[in-house]
């Protein structure tokens, strides 16, 4: 069976954020999965180019592709552009940070 990106999006929601506690794919911090044979690519980015946390969320999100897909070479690229908004949060982290429509 392959791998899909729904898969992958669904190991990443093990990923929280530590200063909001939601999750990376909630946030919409993941911006593109790509998937070749034995190789799993994902950029994603940060909700400010200045995160202290910046290396440690991207660690995490490795790891947990590591964990879920061994075998797997994983390659996570942090990027800047587009640059994250908050129209990029789901609806539920969007209830959760109590931002309304």
């Amino acid at each position: 069976m392959s791998t899909t990106s729904d898969q992958i999006r669904s190991t990443l929601e093990s990923v929280i954020d530590p200063e909001l506690g939601i999750n990376v794919v909630d946030l919409g911090l993941i911006y593109d999965i790509n998937i070749e044979p034995g190789k799993i690519s994902v950029d994603m980015t940060l909700t400010t180019p200045g995160c202290p946390l910046a290396a440690m969320i991207a660690s995490q999100v490795e790891e947990a592709l590591r964990q879920a897909f061994g075998g797997t070479e994983i390659d996570v690229n942090l990027v800047w552009d587009p640059p994250w908004t908050p129209d990029r949060l789901s609806d539920e982290a969007k209830r959760q940070l109590g931002y309304s429509r």
